[in-house]
């Protein structure tokens, strides 16, 4: 926290509540709940937005509170939305009084700015209230549809000044498409906080964003960080588990010590190739101690990390090259939050509806070895 808050420039807030959802269903509805209440403006950043039930229902929130003459702004990445929904969708939004931005266009162009996605999820309610998580605007992530069986997503609503930062997060990404917002523009948008003598039970919330675009993988940076002060026990779900020597290092370096290490991944996969990379450090991981599961029911979309059950980590960001190199993304701290509790037990019936990977389970062929290596070659690009 000190990190990010005096290197890095993301406070620490401690009059904050945390809210935590075990399913995207339950994280759906109070992010609806929470729209409707919207009485000045609504921020809307997503990697996916896709056609559906989800969507419309949202859509048709947002368009109402423009019309009632809120600041609405959407933000969605163009390569994650690129077939989900139709091509004049920002048309219809601007038409319908919404201000809305397409990050980063695709061109048919080589180029490595094209690998450069925004992959956060954001949503600002008066920079009073502010959700994040791992879930997109796709009704599969509300289990609505079904497609790589049930889908095991969270997230949290944070409510104070902590919901505020997570606005500032969404406003730095905006400029870089827009002009620069006027100090006298940006004033009104700050909300007023009743600050209180909130019990030191409440913990301490830190919102922070990563950019490739700086020279510091803050992701990494925290992932490792966190890693290395454990000292009884490190929870983490990802759905994608490609590892470079830092992560890995500190991963083995923590079950060799005595520290219980667990992992949940999917089990039904949505990428195969990347499904069978992150397979491909599951002997290494096991051999050290760590305790590596797979979600059995369906896909497990989820993004945490827990430590020593007082410290935890959830936003946008994968165990993956992508995620911590390539992609912007956004994720909170949370330390000392009673949320932290409602995690860990998430986690161990997440546990119970997953199948612990054994040494025997991992086929050691000299083909499927070889054919691991190949794909830890290629892991940069996963």
């Amino acid at each position: 926290m000190y990190y990010l808050q005096e290197t890095m420039g993301f406070p620490v807030y401690n009059q904050t509540e945390v809210n935590y959802y075990p399913i995207g269903e339950e994280y759906y509805q109070a992010m609806l709940e929470e729209l409707v209440k919207a009485e000045h403006y609504i921020f809307f950043e997503f990697f996916i937005v896709s056609e559906g039930k989800m969507w419309t229902e949202i859509q048709e929130i947002l368009i109402e509170k423009a019309a009632l003459g809120l600041d609405v702004r959407v933000m969605y990445d163009d390569i994650g939305s690129f077939v989900t929904i139709p091509k004049d969708t920002k048309k219809q939004l601007v038409e319908n009084g919404i201000d809305c931005r397409i990050y980063n266009p695709f061109h048919p162009v080589l180029t490595s700015s094209q690998n450069n996605r925004d992959h956060r999820k954001v949503l600002s309610i008066d920079g009073k209230v502010a959700f994040t998580g791992g879930i997109n605007i796709a009704d599969e992530y509300i289990n609505e549809i079904e497609r790589f069986g049930h889908w095991k997503d969270t997230g949290i609503k944070m409510k104070g000044p902590a919901a505020w930062r997570q606005t500032l997060i969404f406003l730095e990404l905006w400029q870089t498409m827009d002009e620069a917002l006027l100090e006298s523009e940006m004033n009104l948008l700050v909300p007023n906080f009743k600050v209180t003598s909130q019990p030191k039970e409440i913990g301490y919330v830190q919102p922070f964003a990563d950019s490739p675009t700086d020279t510091q993988n803050v992701g990494e940076q925290v992932f490792v960080k966190m890693i290395y002060k454990a000292r009884k026990s490190i929870l983490i779900n990802t759905p994608y588990l490609i590892l470079d020597e830092n992560l890995e290092t500190a991963l083995v370096l923590a079950a060799q010590s005595g520290i219980s290490v667990k992992i949940i991944l999917p089990k039904i996969w949505d990428k195969y190739l990347v499904h069978m990379t992150s397979r491909s450090y599951y002997k290494d991981l096991i051999n050290a101690g760590v305790e590596v599961y797979e979600y059995t029911n369906g896909f497990m979309h989820a993004k945490s990390i827990i430590v020593d059950e007082a410290v935890a980590v959830i936003g946008t960001i994968n165990f993956d090259y992508r995620s911590l190199y390539l992609h912007f993304e956004n994720a909170v701290v949370l330390y000392g939050v009673p949320a932290i509790k409602d995690m860990i037990e998430d986690f161990d019936q997440t546990i119970l509806e997953s199948e612990k990977i054994k040494i025997e389970d991992l086929s050691q062929s000299l083909i499927v070895t070889f054919s691991k290596r190949i794909l830890r070659l290629f892991a940069p690009l996963m």
